[in-house]
């Protein structure tokens, strides 16, 4: 690892970083399946899913309402203890069969993300069952798009093409939240996390809340277009890692200052502003499928690219620095490489 830096005694950092944290942040958890006979990539299994409520429970997190939540996060009024927030994306019928039994007895509430063209298709649910939920004390529902598409702007689509799509896709999805349930919450899910600027902008013009599938907390400096989630299928969501993501704490940087994602070179470059109470020399970098990178910090910014190129079409960087109290500030970035198919 190369640094290109004076570091600052540990105990100061230390004393530093213990202040940054003393904020409510909050996770949100995002799940697809809950089941044992689906899709492994997207499904959290049954007796994981009572796993990882049980933790909540043992650790006495206190779980909220997501658009509340996330309001009370961005403006700094969410108290000094971590929360938590539980969502679904896709509305899939073993959500209804297996997670809100276990949800209503822990009286935990949650958001479904719903895209609402897939509603009743096998596997998914019925218009009756999401009524059903929707009417529950702590369930709310939310726009998914109408398609499920993928809504960043394609390399050969035209401006006025992709307008019209994407104008389709998240209004016809709120117009039939609308009319199906009556005031859906002002959020929305990008499907498969993809995003752009355009994108972005469209989600803030409806005065909505934007997430993602890139990891981390949410803090006041998190840009409320581009809010994190933290994926909870099998391979990322087990017991023994899913503590320090429950305690982790948003990375005090601006994430509206991020790159958006899509990438123009590959592997694409990260640079990022190292808050001054951070010590380079704690930071830790990982890129998917390559492990721990190097980065160089030059002028109080952090710069890291990945050694090798990516051959998916979404890949991340992910950088964590101790935030104190055995928490960790979680710093994500999605990367979108718009060249490779779509899913």
């Amino acid at each position: 690892m190369r640094l290109k830096v004076f570091l600052k005694p540990s105990l100061a950092v230390a004393v530093m970083a213990t202040a940054i944290s003393a904020q409510a942040d909050l996770v949100v958890l995002q799940y697809h399946h809950v089941s044992d006979s689906t899709p492994p990539a997207t499904s959290t299994s049954v007796s994981l899913f009572e796993g990882q409520l049980d933790m909540l429970s043992d650790l006495d997190l206190e779980v909220v309402d997501l658009l509340e939540g996330t309001g009370e996060t961005l403006a700094g009024t969410g108290g000094k203890d971590n929360r938590i927030a539980i969502t679904f994306d896709d509305a899939y019928d073993s959500v209804y069969r297996a997670a809100a039994p276990l949800l209503a007895e822990k009286a935990y509430p949650y958001t479904i993300f719903v895209n609402t063209e897939a509603v009743g298709r096998k596997g998914y649910m019925t218009w009756e069952q999401i009524r059903e939920l929707a009417e529950r004390p702590g369930v709310t529902i939310a726009n998914h798009s109408a398609d499920h598409g993928h809504l960043a702007r394609k390399p050969d689509e035209s401006e006025s093409a992709w307008q019209a799509r994407v104008t389709n896709s998240l209004d016809a999805a709120q117009e039939t939240l609308d009319r199906k349930l009556d005031a859906p919450a002002p959020m929305f899910a990008y499907p498969y996390g993809e995003f752009d600027e355009a994108l972005e902008r469209e989600v803030a013009d409806r005065g909505w809340y934007g997430f993602g599938q890139q990891s981390g907390a949410i803090g006041q400096k998190t840009a409320n277009t581009r809010l994190p989630r933290f994926p909870m299928a099998n391979a990322y969501g087990q017991l023994g890692s899913l503590e320090d993501k429950l305690r982790s704490k948003a990375f005090p940087v601006d994430t509206g200052e991020l790159p958006d994602g899509v990438i123009s070179e590959n592997p694409p470059t990260l640079i990022f502003p190292l808050p001054e109470a951070l010590d380079a020399g704690r930071l830790t970098c990982f890129a998917s499928g390559q492990g721990r990178i190097d980065f160089d910090v030059i002028d109080g910014k952090v710069k890291v690219q990945a050694p090798d190129s990516f051959n998916s079409r979404r890949f991340r960087y992910n950088c964590t620095h101790p935030a104190g109290h055995g928490s960790y500030y979680w710093l994500s970035q999605q990367w979108l490489d718009l060249s490779k198919p779509e899913d």
